[in-house]
């Protein structure tokens, strides 16, 4: 008997990459803590994006041509869109990893959700019952539990430097970013409107990253610099902002902000298998509060 009886193949498909696409968003952990001293931010967000866009454009020409006209008229939202979710959740957050420490970085994001659920109460109007509140707070709960590693009095121990204030605007973008996508209806499918949002980000990326690349302290440009774009591009670019964003247009922006509390999870675990970092007893416990919250939040 199936879980989910009353649910249409296209929920179904998007309650399971609900699970997936925080797995994919974690390579960009590993991504922004080799980057430095090999290639500069705003170069790698600019690679990435012109990379994932090539990508999405080659899939989806049909459609991005067929609707020129309605994409060109919304050429100002994509601008908009490809800044927030490609300069400011991208390029900023590589910058805000040069100074601050990957627990910060977890505990400051861990907030987005919260903004995306209660924005899109107050503001789209869509409707949060009690049980999908109590898996936020339940979620948030497992959450601070990964990222203080079981030492709660480690709050009080926590040092805010520069980059943490990079990665709180980036927080507060990627409410934005969410909001705004389902504000803002679009004709285009999930890939077509990838694919516009990345080309309004390279736009905007372009003279940041020449200027960056004018007064650049890192070597010439090498074969890892190619492999981070490369890996940024088509693993927490193409297939985590795709994903999120079927899933988003599918169940809502306040369910699928729930989604979010699995990056410290899942960054905790691809620390642990490709950087060699220690896993604790604190990433179990932590696991059994967010996978059950996740699920209430996601729930109808």
């Amino acid at each position: 008997m199936s879980l989910l009886p009353d649910f249409s193949s296209r929920e179904r498909r998007a309650l399971w990459l609900l699970w997936t696409t925080p797995a994919l968003w974690s390579v960009n952990y590993i991504v922004a803590r080799i980057a430095p001293g090999v290639v500069e931010p705003h170069m790698l967000a600019l690679g990435r994006w012109a990379l994932a866009g090539l990508v999405l454009s080659v899939i989806a020409r049909s459609e991005l041509w067929r609707e020129r006209r309605s994409t060109w008229q919304a050429a100002g939202q994509y601008l908009a869109l490809g800044t927030l979710g490609m300069v400011i959740c991208g390029a900023w957050v590589y910058q805000g990893a040069q100074t601050t420490s990957a627990m910060n970085i977890a505990l400051i994001y861990a907030a987005s959700p919260v903004l995306i659920a209660l924005g899109a109460v107050l503001w789209l109007g869509e409707r949060f019952s009690w049980r999908q509140g109590l898996g936020v707070v339940i979620a948030m709960l497992g959450v601070f539990h990964v990222v203080v590693k079981g030492q709660w009095l480690a709050l009080a121990q926590v040092e805010w430097v520069a980059g943490d204030g990079w990665i709180v605007v980036a927080m507060v973008s990627w409410a934005g970013f969410a909001l705004l996508q389902k504000k803002w209806s679009s004709p285009l499918g999930s890939t077509a409107r990838l694919a516009a949002i990345c080309m309004g980000g390279v736009v905007v990326l372009l003279p940041f990253s020449l200027w960056e690349s004018w007064q650049a302290t890192t070597p010439v440009w090498s074969t890892q610099a190619t492999l981070l774009v490369v890996a940024a591009a088509l693993i927490p670019g193409v297939g985590a902002y795709w994903s999120y964003g079927f899933c988003q247009k599918v169940l809502g922006a306040s369910r699928v902000a729930a989604s979010l509390y699995l990056g410290p999870l899942y960054g905790g675990l691809s620390a642990w298998l490709v950087l060699g970092e220690s896993l604790g007893w604190h990433h179990v416990l932590g696991a059994c509060l967010i996978l059950p919250g996740i699920y209430l939040a996601s729930r109808k």
